[in-house]
């Protein structure tokens, strides 16, 4: 009986207030195509001002007006390991349109959803987040360990940072979130939230209906 009173509460249109969170929840993941997710810098003797690449959810930005690249890739090209191009990051192309439809996903159900798609979106959002963070460490893990095996220094093949700091020959490599992976954080965090509040609060009221004898959808429009 709790159960069914339960699933009930999962057909309830959301409040109000849960409504107007979820709106605003919107604003933040929209901002995250205006900032960096990623800072990957590295410093070394030769480099003394550190050379530094930012990673959008759309496109790739170099230090000191792009040359930071070219830096990198002929580094790269010496130890045997695939040049940084778009074409070596289309796993990420998909990645605007994945945070585009959570957007407007956030605002259907702010508009027109009930409990149970707000359960829905809440599981859209942590997937599209737990993929694209799993790709992005698949590939920095290729690239570290598919290396050719004819270039001019070897190395080990190993993992670069994928946050921290760690030292490779003689580059200290940081990788980092920055403020657009924060934006994306706090709208996704922030769903999960609102879900969960929303779940608990359909225990009691299942676990109250039951106690009156009436289903919780007849109990929300008393």
């Amino acid at each position: 009986m709790v159960a069914r009173s339960f699933f009930d509460f999962l057909d309830v249109p959301l409040g109000g207030r849960t409504r107007i969170l979820l709106a605003l929840l919107a604003i933040p993941i929209a901002l995250s195509f205006l900032f960096p997710l990623w800072k990957i810098h590295m410093v070394a003797p030769q480099y003394p001002r550190g050379l530094w690449l930012d990673i959008y959810s759309y496109r790739l930005e170099a230090g000191h007006g792009g040359n930071d690249l070219r830096e990198i890739n002929i580094l790269n090209h010496y130890i045997g390991m695939h040049a940084i191009t778009e074409n070596e990051l289309r796993d990420l192309d998909w990645l605007p349109f994945g945070l585009g439809a959570v957007i407007l996903l956030t605002l259907r159900v702010a508009a027109l959803g009930n409990v149970r798609s707000l359960v829905d979106l809440g599981m859209i959002a942590a997937y599209i987040s737990a993929f694209a963070f799993s790709r992005f460490v698949w590939m920095l893990w290729s690239f570290g360990h598919d290396l050719h095996p004819d270039a001019p220094v070897k190395v080990q093949p190993f993992t670069p940072a994928i946050i921290g700091t760690k030292k490779i020959a003689n580059f200290t490599t940081s990788s980092l979130p920055q403020m657009g992976s924060a934006c994306l954080f706090l709208t996704i965090g922030g769903i999960w939230v609102l879900l969960i509040w929303s779940l608990v609060v359909g225990r009691r009221r299942a676990r109250a209906a039951m106690a009156r004898g009436e289903s919780t959808i007849e109990a929300e429009r008393v």
